[in-house]
């Protein structure tokens, strides 16, 4: 075996390792993800719509009405926000921003590129592991 097969034995080894790290630590994200809940009253009143907004495990910002009623993927926190605010119009909504991560759990009535986008991004991590695998 050459220097530069054993080289590139050893890149390929560490690219695998890799996929697997970044996949289990996904996985382990997905599985802390926060369940959401609708607010309690005492926090927010009813009448007042309130919105999550926070990242999923690819990293998009989501926005999503407290009850489920609608919700979307978004590029930009700013895009997430203002989908909010226009679901609500004309009244204003609560903001909510939690700490863990969550996955848009309804359809997405976001921006349709970006889960697009997100969808190929995923395929492509698992056909790069499959690819390493062999």
């Amino acid at each position: 075996m050459t220097l530069q097969m054993c080289e590139e034995s050893a890149m390929a080894a560490i690219a695998l390792q890799e996929v697997r790290r970044r996949s289990e630590q996904a996985a382990s994200r997905v599985a802390a993800a926060a369940a959401l809940k609708p607010l309690d009253p005492d926090i927010v009143s009813a009448a007042l719509p309130a919105f999550f907004i926070g990242r999923n495990s690819a990293g998009l910002w989501v926005a999503r009405e407290a009850n489920g009623r609608v919700g979307g993927l978004f590029l930009f926190k700013s895009s997430a926000v203002d989908f909010a605010n226009r679901q609500s119009a004309p009244a204003k909504c609560a903001l909510v921003f939690p700490a863990e991560i969550f996955e848009l759990d309804i359809e997405n009535q976001g921006n349709p590129l970006v889960a697009l986008g997100a969808r190929l991004l995923a395929e492509m991590k698992r056909r790069l592991a499959q690819l390493f695998a062999r």
